[in-house]
């Protein structure tokens, strides 16, 4: 057994969006283990119902129990507007999502207080980062625009494709007559074709990732719960565990293409066992 401190965090996401949190984590606090659940099998999150998120947000908190996890990100909007409320008050380990920490940096980013967010369906559809955004800047104005192909087309690799870029100007056009000044990437998936975005939506709007602020909100959080890990070294060879619940060759794969670091191993599980 690992003290606390020494322990991993547990990261987990409908597949493989998650992974761009997952980067900044590796990147802005470098000595904490992760352990990386991505649920391949059931991918995307986005268009399935309010009680399915939670039920399967439930079965991956306690496989990430099982790895001995000291503190939970729900990398995934979706689940995090659905299910981090249930999640908190029925789990005993810290737990954040990503929703909060990228609508506190788009209300400060925001210029003229008109601010878009694309997301799921699901994310969209519960207006959460409306909420958040106008509790904390009730002028401001939030656009919201559902995205559900963005997914499918992160999730097969087409990152700088002409149909991905097709497909954002027939998603973008819409806020780009709104004339926004932020947008929000809504989904982990987004980042990852964030020069596509920039290209359609153009220099002069805001675009929010926030999966940088969320790993920066989890050292804070590691610091104020002294569950940090204050060795500045490796705890060990292979501080980075990955487990999916589907097609894991082809998940380390896209993974070794995006993280700073080369993953030799991805495990698959039945999560349906938990």
């Amino acid at each position: 057994m690992y003290e606390v401190r020494e322990a991993p965090i547990g990261v987990f996401d409908s597949g493989v969006g998650g992974l761009t949190v997952v980067r900044e984590i590796m990147r802005q606090i470098p000595q904490e283990r992760i352990v990386y659940f991505g649920d391949t099998a059931r991918v995307p999150y986005g268009t399935k119902s309010r009680d399915t998120v939670i039920r399967y947000s439930r079965q991956i908190v306690r496989f990430l129990k099982t790895r001995n996890v000291k503190a939970i990100v729900i990398a995934c909007n979706t689940a995090s507007a659905y299910a981090l409320e249930t999640l908190q008050e029925e789990t005993d380990l810290p737990m954040i999502g990503v929703v909060k920490p990228g609508a506190r940096v788009a209300s400060r980013a925001s210029t003229g207080g008109k601010i878009g967010v694309i997301a799921t369906e699901a994310t969209v559809g519960s207006h959460i980062y409306r909420e958040y955004i106008q509790g904390l800047k009730p002028e401001s104005k939030v656009f919201e625009k559902a995205c559900p192909l963005f997914v499918s087309l992160v999730e097969e690799g087409w990152l700088k494709d002409p149909i991905t870029e097709a497909v954002a100007q027939r998603y973008l056009q819409e806020m780009k007559e709104l004339h926004i000044d932020t947008l929000i990437l809504g989904c982990t998936h987004y980042p990852l074709i964030q020069s596509t975005v920039r290209k359609v939506i153009g220099e002069e709007v805001a675009l929010i990732n926030p999966a940088y602020e969320t790993a920066i909100e989890l050292r804070e959080l590691l610091k104020r719960e002294k569950i940090d890990n204050q060795e500045h070294h490796k705890i060990e060879k292979n501080p980075y565990e990955f487990f999916v619940s589907d097609a894991a060759e082809r998940f380390k794969t896209f993974a070794n293409s995006i993280l700073d670091y080369d993953i030799t191993n991805t495990r698959q599980i039945n999560i349906e066992e938990y």
